[in-house]
């Protein structure tokens, strides 16, 4: 098991990308701490399922893009498993605007949830992976952070943020033992484009996509991940590994 005895906090870890990396972390050997906003019941039922499994893992909610709330669940998750060894900020939030229809209130959501919230819980767990010698972080990115799209310019700002603060925060940690890597899915099937589903922009996506797949699954995303949090990625600081079916190879 690549993650025996390891301490993971996925923020959105109780749905799509993050509940398949949550699942995938387990199998490894590590115990989970799912980070949630609303859903309740959803989070109950993944983790008393990964228990009854074998598995250990907690639930915890919080909103990530608060920075009130992200100080409270980084100390609860450190003090019930005693330690955390690995963060993946996973939590995010798209809107579809065109650009003289993007209201503040709405470029505002994404980009705290996408892009200062991952900061500050990368902030606040460093005391915990300092007292273990180090630890590793997972930003999860997009293919809107390295190219644009029509109608959703706070996502491709805010992810773009996050792919250079992916960057800066490896040089200044790196050295202590702290891997900040990121994950940068493409058009993976999820709850955030399921009005995307339509047989005409699968079929474009299928042409555009060079392996001539459309969305891809929340599973496939978790191997990526599984090295990211593993000793496999020692020697990796800043890097974003596009987990897009070649979306940006052309």
């Amino acid at each position: 098991m690549k993650l025996k005895n390891k301490i993971a906090l996925i923020t959105g870890g109780t749905h799509g990308i993050g509940e398949a990396i949550a699942r995938r972390f387990v199998a490894e050997g590590a115990a989970v701490a799912l980070a949630y906003h609303a859903d309740a019941a959803k989070a109950q039922s993944l983790a008393a399922e990964l228990e009854a499994a074998g598995g250990r893992a907690k639930t915890f909610k919080a909103d990530c893009a608060k920075l009130a709330e992200i100080t409270q669940l980084v100390g609860q998750v450190s003090a019930t498993f005693d330690g955390l060894d690995i963060l993946v900020n996973n939590a995010g939030t798209i809107t579809f605007a065109a650009v003289e229809e993007t209201t503040e209130a709405n470029w505002d959501e994404q980009l705290d949830l996408n892009l200062k919230g991952p900061f500050f819980l990368i902030q606040a767990v460093l005391p915990s992976f300092r007292a273990r010698g180090g630890g590793k972080v997972i930003n999860i990115g997009s293919i809107a952070g390295v190219g644009g799209f029509p109608n959703c310019a706070g996502y491709c700002a805010s992810k773009g943020g996050l792919t250079n603060l992916t960057k800066a925060l490896a040089v200044e940690l790196g050295k202590e033992g702290i891997n900040v890597n990121q994950l940068a899915p493409g058009n993976v099937a999820t709850r955030l484009n399921e009005h995307m589903r339509e047989p005409e922009h699968k079929a474009w996506l299928k042409e555009r996509t060079p392996s001539g797949q459309d969305f891809l699954t929340v599973e496939e995303m978790t191997g990526a991940a599984l090295f990211l949090a593993s000793d496999d990625s020692s020697a990796l600081h800043g890097e974003t590994i596009m987990v897009d079916g070649g979306w940006t190879a052309w």
